[in-house]
């Protein structure tokens, strides 16, 4: 029997202009602050922008808004928040701080339920933070939204950088788009770039670590001014240019 709520995700998303999925083969890369502060930026540039965090059982980017409490609005469907000018979607609104373990099936049964109730508006990019590794979410994510885009995210490590090999490879299986790969956290010599050639996708660019992102989580005007912020305005070439 097909999922009623399915039909009505395209007409919400009709108004939404690119999808970008920023999204990573593992953990602890760095990817939802990624996420965060490309959507700010964006944002503080004029785009009409939305946060959709994904990552419903470890959500972190109301964190690095420093997101105070405010609850979305209903409207026809459910209408998101503004946080420092961004549509704001998050399972917070609803679960607050307690934990959320959710199986593969209940990530799919609430994935489509926020999907079919979210009314974006008129939207130039959706920025998706996904949840780490390769799962229902990426496969969810491409199967019920309208042509989305991978951006994704890797460390200097070898062992980030596998995974990497396995999500571009299902990527290039499913006929994804890839806006291409992001170092993040760099320190030393490492061969990402020459990696990211390998596979025939366009290496984004390198961030250093900074450790100033630490001290300004959840302090937006302060996060804008890193290094990391800086480096991260860069990408905007790739996505708008």
């Amino acid at each position: 029997m097909v999922d009623p709520r399915i039909s009505v995700i395209d007409d919400r998303m009709r108004k939404v202009g690119r999808i970008i999925a920023v999204s990573s083969g593992k953990g602890g890369v760095g990817k939802s602050l990624l996420a965060s502060t490309l959507a700010l930026i964006l944002a503080g540039k004029g785009y009409r922008t939305g946060l959709f965090d994904l990552d419903f059982t470890s959500p972190s980017t109301h964190v690095i808004l420093g997101f105070k409490e405010a609850r979305p609005v209903e409207d026809r469907g459910i209408i998101p928040p503004l946080a420092h000018g961004l549509k704001y979607m998050t399972i917070i609104h609803y679960s607050g701080e307690r934990a959320t373990p959710l199986r593969g099936l209940d990530f799919s049964n609430a994935f489509i339920e926020l999907l079919s109730v979210t009314n974006w508006g008129e939207l130039d990019f959706l920025i998706l933070d996904m949840p780490p590794g390769i799962g229902d979410a990426t496969l969810d994510v491409i199967r019920l939204m309208r042509k989305p885009e991978f951006l994704i995210v890797t460390t200097p490590s070898p062992l980030a950088f596998e995974t990497v090999k396995k999500l571009v490879g299902m990527l290039r299986e499913l006929d994804v788009p890839i806006v291409g790969v992001v170092e993040n956290m760099k320190t030393g010599l490492s061969n990402i770039q020459q990696e990211s050639r390998k596979l025939d996708v366009r290496f984004l660019g390198e961030i250093p670590y900074d450790p100033a992102v630490e001290e300004n989580l959840g302090n937006v005007d302060g996060l804008l001014k890193t290094v990391f912020a800086k480096e991260v305005e860069r990408l905007l070439e790739h996505l708008t240019g």
